[in-house]
């Protein structure tokens, strides 16, 4: 909403203003000043310990490597609330560089992505030209607020000579295997060529028993394959029409659509690689605990990944040798299914549907099919069409009886078996014994088909619900004449008895199963990066050798992808590389001379290159290794002496928003566990510590079509608000394009001054808080600016002001305190009770020497340099002012002075019967004996007390004086 923007107090004129006043305008002076004259210092140029940025002085030990989320570079420019956590870590790594710290703190851009070549399809402009205008946009906004960078580390995801290393780190990948018996059962990756070598020398069978050497080189190719970390699968995917290309699960919201753009998403089989992070869950679960992260993200990580323990039980069909393998984190309701269900998917569904309906079978089971055949397909094709969220949400439960019977191991009891959309291939067996006494998708599905309901678990008294999943003892769960009874037990009890008998049945056994799925990483994009794969004659997938990177990304003439027809079994959708024939068909020579290849033609997800960005800041140019193991070890290697014997490594900080809480976050820590399997990092995860910031909000308005109005030209009238003479309706919410509330970071600059919007941001709220935007309170960030210059700078002749007096006891206690409390809350980053502490010092200096003679030196210098992570334009500006030549940045930060921050005396208050009656004031030194005697000689107590002694005196050193009378 519009409001003033006025930068100086009172109601002075223009022409009556001091010429040397801290206005906005001269403001932007010092700040376009102070940023060229760092950037000719090299002012943030961090040292390496070896390679191009390395010096010959010896790197200091204390390092502090900071860095915020990779940032997309928007066309649309920045709005207040996203230089938020920037501005945070930049006040961090100003403050901890003055205490003498290496820090390393520089911005790159994830500059693949959709927008650009959305736009590329819409106008024919390349991807490049959209991404390089929007990161020069981006560059100079936040340029603009000072941000101590490293510039010479600046990388972006489209750059050749970082994805030629994301392609190198994809092709480790590819060329790794799991061991699971490694590192004591723990296990971990290792090179594929050493388990080929196993197969060779025949230390490890292969598949159906034959030599290795006997196997032709298809078949060799296949057995790897089925090992390597990175894989082709076929399988169903989610292909959204409206962004030419399939998503991952984690990218469909909650609606079925995708979670960039609000497309539809249809499921299709298709080959896609597919990474095998499976194989990492139990340690991206465990080491959680090493990590200093927000308890809120691990949650959120673990809950992901899934980890659950229960059982795989055979339910053996009937009529039939086979059986049905179910896993459930329930085994203690085993008594309690009624029914089977399958995923359509489900590959025992064809073998065991009946070829002919079961005698009595429930025509609620049929579908009005006359087969179970012909019920199948026909569910199956529905099912087809659905995504995986809507299939899991869908309260409407549907299904079709296969025709087929399974029998309970605990009890002989058959149980029709269905195949339903609810239940999804991708965790554990794709088969559930439904108990829909304990679940309430299960007592749904049964109400629908009019199936039994058996309770497991007696509810509390009073119950009249559903489905009941809460605690309580085992009912209905006995049957002597197999010699199993769970009746009476709790949940832990009932499991260990159940598994066990199971297991001494051969019926089942104890397991653990996990949510997390393999991750899907192909896009049918053409801006990413380009898989360093090629094809041979057979199919066989084959890795480029590192001499033949990067594949370069070709330009092509039309970026969208080829559509498909869904209902042609042999369509596929094509990637717009697959146009760019000269580039997929290929002569190389791999090893067996000059030989025809076809490359890959999908592309990387985004998240590729956000996966480990953080090691090539660390190197960025390095050409013949991806990171320096020194610098890596430097930077990232674990540091027990500061962080205990279980420090994993990784950077010091880590800033951005708890969106990423999940996907990149795990993504990335998947990537940086396998080079450090593979024994190219010294740091076992990227991110020691993590920090979440919050949002900036705004109001935003509606008019009554509901459609949002420009926040700016809105106007307020006695409580109510107008747009264009239209009254229109208010509401709160994260700052955006869409809401059309968003405030320019570069209006804010022009107004107050770059240094104005930091203190403000820094403010308004703790960072890890969303906090609301209020355009009219950032006048009160710059009248304190105003007030420190004054302190300082004559606003009439532009002389310097400050008095080579000395300060009194009490003020010079104030000065300790608030550096004492200061550093504190910059460690901490606690940023806004650290700016508290500043104006009340600034305004006790004020108050005490606004007279012509000024503030004393040695208040003021310190001050300015507390002052200086903060707001560093002006900082450095009054440092010049009171006679430095060096800039600030690496000066020391003060220390508090000890001897000040110990109070000569202490204040009691003196509770008589529990009401406060009187206080007194005592030398802090003073002990318990003399504060007794102190309390009891106050005129107010003595006189309560009429000259009776109290029945018990408690003295609480420091903090009161309880007399019981």
């Amino acid at each position: 909403m519009s409001g003033s923007a006025g930068t100086q107090e009172g109601s002075t004129s223009a022409d009556e203003m001091p010429r040397y006043r801290y206005t906005a305008q001269l403001a932007g002076e010092i700040e376009q000043r102070w940023q060229r004259r760092w950037e000719e210092l090299g002012t943030f140029h961090t040292r390496n310990p070896s390679g191009p940025l390395a010096t010959r002085d010896a790197v200091p030990e204390d390092k502090l490597f900071v860095q915020d989320m990779f940032p997309y570079p928007s066309g649309s420019g920045l709005h207040v609330g996203h230089p938020l956590g920037y501005i945070g870590t930049d006040v961090y790594a100003r403050f901890q560089r003055m205490n003498g710290y290496n820090v390393l703190h520089t911005m790159g851009f994830d500059a693949f992505g959709l927008p650009a070549e959305q736009y590329a399809v819409q106008t024919g402009t390349h991807p490049r030209t959209t991404t390089e205008n929007n990161m020069e946009l981006f560059l100079g906004q936040i340029r603009r607020l000072g941000l101590g960078h490293d510039e010479r580390r600046r990388i972006a995801t489209t750059d050749i000579e970082f994805y030629r290393w994301t392609q190198w780190i994809f092709l480790q990948i590819f060329h790794s295997w799991y061991d699971t018996e490694a590192d004591g059962g723990r296990g971990r990756a290792r090179p594929i060529r050493e388990l080929e070598a196993q197969f060779a020398l025949g230390e490890r069978a292969t598949p159906d028993g034959r030599p290795w050497q006997e196997l032709s080189r298809t078949e060799q190719h296949r057995v790897l394959d089925s090992y390597r970390l990175v894989y082709l699968s076929e399988a169903p995917v989610n292909w959204s029409p409206g962004l030419g290309t399939v998503v991952a699960n984690e990218e469909v919201t909650a609606d079925g659509l995708t979670e960039r753009g609000n497309f539809p998403v249809f499921r299709r089989n298709l080959k896609q690689w597919m990474m095998r992070i499976t194989a990492y869950a139990d340690r991206l679960v465990d080491d959680l605990d090493r990590l200093e992260w927000p308890e809120k993200v691990k949650s959120m990580q673990r809950n992901w990944i899934g980890r659950s323990q229960g059982a795989q039980v055979r339910f053996e069909l009937d009529g039939s040798a086979g059986d049905i393998e179910v896993f459930t984190t329930r085994p203690d309701t085993l008594f309690g299914a009624t029914y089977l269900v399958l995923a359509p998917e489900h590959p025992l569904v064809d073998e065991l549907t009946a070829t002919g309906w079961p005698a009595g079978t429930d025509e609620l089971w049929t579908e009005g099919a006359a087969t179970p055949a012909e019920a199948v397909a026909s569910y199956r094709r529905a099912a087809a069409s659905k995504s995986d969220v809507d299939r899991q949400e869908n309260k409407d439960k549907t299904g079709v009886f296969t025709g087929a019977w399974a029998t309970n191991p605990v009890d002989g009891k058959v149980l029709p078996v269905f195949i339903a959309d609810y239940v999804l291939m991708g965790y554990g067996t794709g088969a559930i014994m439904a108990v829909p006494g304990e679940d309430q998708r299960d007592w749904d599905f049964a109400t629908v088909f009019g199936l039994p309901v058996i309770r497991t678990v007696q509810p509390p008294e009073g119950f009249d619900g559903e489905a009941y999943s809460g605690e309580g003892p085992r009912i209905n769960s006995s049957n002597p004449e197999r010699g199993l009874s769970l009746d009476g037990l709790d949940l832990d009890q009932a499991k260990k008895v159940v598994v066990s008998w199971l297991e001494e049945q051969g019926a089942g056994t104890g397991s653990v199963q996990y949510k997390l799925r393999d991750w899907l990483f192909a896009r049918q994009r053409y801006w990413g990066e380009p898989f360093p794969i090629v094809y041979d004659e057979d199919g066989n997938p084959l890795g480029l050798p590192e001499d033949q990177l990067p594949v370069q990304l070709p330009d092509v003439a039309d970026y969208s992808p080829t559509t498909y027809d869904p209902d042609d079994a042999n369509s596929s959708p094509q990637p717009p590389l697959a146009k760019a024939t000269e580039w997929a068909e290929v002569e190389l020579d791999l090893g067996d001379g000059l030989t025809h290849y076809h490359r890959d033609t999908n592309t990387m997800p985004q998240w590729a290159g956000s996966c480990w960005y953080q090691l090539r800041y660390i190197d960025p140019d390095n050409d013949s290794q991806f990171v320096d193991p020194a610098n890596e070890r430097y930077w990232m290697g674990p540091r027990p002496e500061l962080h205990g014997t279980n420090d994993p490594g990784g950077l010091d900080l880590y800033v951005g928003g708890v969106e990423h809480a999940v996907l990149h976050l795990l993504y990335s820590r998947f990537w940086h566990k396998v080079l450090y399997d593979l024994g190219h990092l010294s740091s076992e995860e990227p991110y020691r510590r993590l920090y979440n910031q919050g949002y900036i909000q705004a109001f935003a308005y509606l008019d009554p079509r509901g459609v949002y109005v420009p926040a700016e030209e809105v106007v307020e009238d006695a409580g109510r608000y107008f747009h264009n003479g239209q009254e229109v309706r208010r509401e709160y919410g994260k700052m955006g394009k869409s809401l059309k509330n968003s405030v320019s970071p570069d209006e804010m600059c022009d107004s107050f001054g770059a240094d104005t919007l930091r203190l403000y941001e820094m403010a308004m709220g703790p960072l890890d808080a969303s906090r609301p935007w209020a355009t009219k309170d950032v006048v009160g960030s710059h009248r304190f600016l105003q007030r420190l210059w004054r302190n300082v700078i004559d606003e009439h002749t532009g002389e310097l002001r400050v008095s080579d007096a000395e300060l009194d006891v009490d003020t010079l206690r104030a000065l300790h305190k608030t550096i004492a409390g200061v550093r504190e809350d910059y460690r901490e980053l606690r940023f806004n009770t650290a700016v508290a502490k500043l104006i009340e010092l600034n305004n006790r200096l004020t108050k005490e020497f606004g007279s012509a003679a000024g503030v004393p030196r040695v208040a003021v210098e310190p001050l300015v340099l507390m002052v200086a992570p903060l707001t560093p334009h002006l900082a450095e500006e009054l440092w010049s002012r009171l006679g430095y030549e060096d800039t600030l940045a690496h000066h020391a930060f003060p220390h508090a002075d000890e001897q000040y921050l110990v109070e000569d005396t202490v204040e009691y208050p003196i509770q008589l019967n529990g009401k406060v009656r009187s206080r007194i004031t005592v030398p802090a030194s003073a002990d318990e004996d003399a504060v007794q005697q102190a309390a009891l000689a106050d005129e107010k107590i003595a006189a309560a007390l009429e000259g009776k002694d109290p029945s018990k005196v408690i003295v609480v050193p420091g903090r009161l004086v309880n007399v019981v009378g």
